[in-house]
């Protein structure tokens, strides 16, 4: 489903807090900006008052991942729910990518989803699409949802696309695939895409940190057991002397 791409930008804002570092990013108008990737008209709709309401949001977003990280499946869907109340969306059929039966790609119809690289270039006075087959040389259109961009300000549109698409993650993959990083202090918010459901950690190099600390707990641990086991002959031995 194309809109799962969205819950990307769920994990983006969460993570731009380190609650256990006391750190965060999103302090500015630029911040909010850089949220939204590629949808530079989005992008340009923010202002000051977005920073304050995206940090709302972004603790309604936590409490999603920290629920599922916790295994209370209920209690995601249902702040996940309402936010969605909250933040509704306006989908639309997008087909602004297409293929001939030669496999070129070619560009179909109007797009002005969320987000979307087509409706980016457009709007920035790139190169324009037409609103009919002409252009697409006749070729079939690749018919696929996209979240139209018709919020009343920023913070409402990137939340509204964030929940839509942690929504479809969360029903097509589970609960379970949200996740809070187990190396700490990081608590960075994640998406598991592994086969397996095994993963634990935001990233790789979270991941080599945690194993290194466990290696180094585990060495000690050792290292403890044996010089206990050293020392108690020689307690005998003094006690038999006695």
């Amino acid at each position: 489903m194309e809109l799962a791409y969205y819950s990307d930008y769920a994990v983006r804002l969460v993570n731009t807090e380190q609650p256990e570092r006391g750190g965060d990013s999103l302090t500015s108008v630029e911040a909010v900006r850089e949220l939204f990737g590629a949808a530079q008209q989005a992008a340009r709709r923010a202002t000051e008052s977005d920073v304050t309401r995206l940090r709302t949001v972004r603790a309604r977003l936590r409490a999603i991942f920290e629920a599922a990280d916790r295994g209370d499946e209920v209690l995601a869907v249902d702040l996940l729910n309402a936010l969605m109340m909250e933040f509704p969306v306006s989908p639309q059929i997008s087909g602004h990518e297409s293929r001939d039966d030669g496999g070129t790609s070619r560009s179909w119809g109007s797009s002005r989803a969320w987000g979307s690289p087509r409706a980016s270039e457009a709007e920035s006075g790139g190169e324009a699409e037409s609103g009919g087959g002409a252009e697409s040389g006749g070729s079939r259109p690749n018919w696929h949802m996209h979240i139209a961009d018709h919020a009343a300000n920023a913070t409402a549109g990137f939340t509204a696309t964030a929940c839509m698409g942690l929504a479809f993650h969360l029903t097509e993959l589970g609960v379970d695939r949200l996740g809070i990083c187990e190396a700490k202090p990081c608590r960075n918010a994640y998406l598991d895409t592994s086969t397996n459901r095994s993963r634990r950690y935001c990233s790789d190099r979270c991941a080599t940190r945690a194993n290194v600390a466990a290696y180094r707990a585990r060495k000690r641990r050792e290292s403890g057991l044996t010089a206990e086991s050293t020392q108690a002959p020689q307690s005998s031995t003094a006690r038999g002397e006695r």
